[in-house]
């Protein structure tokens, strides 16, 4: 699979994957269109084509990850609240069919564990894989991963324990 093959391949998978980083679906637009031009204009540095896909979401998250801290510095600049600070929107309609609650679930947990939980759960990457996107140990992410997913599903039982999820 060539560049220009693997970006209309994996450019759906991209965005949703910035998205649950960012929790903002024009700022993962604009972070996914980022990375395909990363990926074109370093396109010749890529030693293995087969791991093509490895390659564009390790540049997802380092894009994404800068997107979060350029945003945290400058609200910071603007002396904004804490609440502020790193919160997304969240447009029902730009949602990609995740519900409320797991929005919410999701806001509550670090983005390094957010990219992590969405990586293996919804794009079923493997550890080896994201030892890549990581730079991380896959042993290490296998603790990660199952803490990250503790906390969510912590997240989930306090919401529904709070009215959120009950039907009426």
């Amino acid at each position: 699979m060539d560049l220009t093959e693997a970006i209309a391949a994996y450019s759906d998978g991209i965005t949703k994957y910035c998205y649950s980083l960012l929790l903002d679906y024009h700022e993962a637009q604009d972070a996914a269109q980022d990375v395909m031009l990363t990926a074109v204009r370093k396109a010749a540095g890529l030693r293995n084509a087969d791991a093509i896909k490895t390659w564009l979401y390790r540049i997802a998250y380092n894009t994404c990850m800068n997107k979060i801290r350029r945003k945290k510095l400058l609200n910071l600049f603007l002396q904004r609240e804490a609440a502020e600070i790193g919160a997304g929107t969240y447009e029902d309609s730009y949602s990609f069919g995740i519900s409320r609650e797991l929005q919410t679930a999701f806001s509550k947990i670090s983005h390094k564990d957010r990219a992590l939980v969405y990586s293996r759960a919804v794009d079923e990457m493997e550890f080896n894989q994201l030892e890549v996107v990581y730079g991380v140990k896959a042993a290490t992410l296998r603790k990660r991963y199952e803490r990250a997913r503790k906390k969510l599903e912590q997240y989930l039982r306090e919401g529904e324990n709070n009215g959120f999820g009950k039907k009426d």
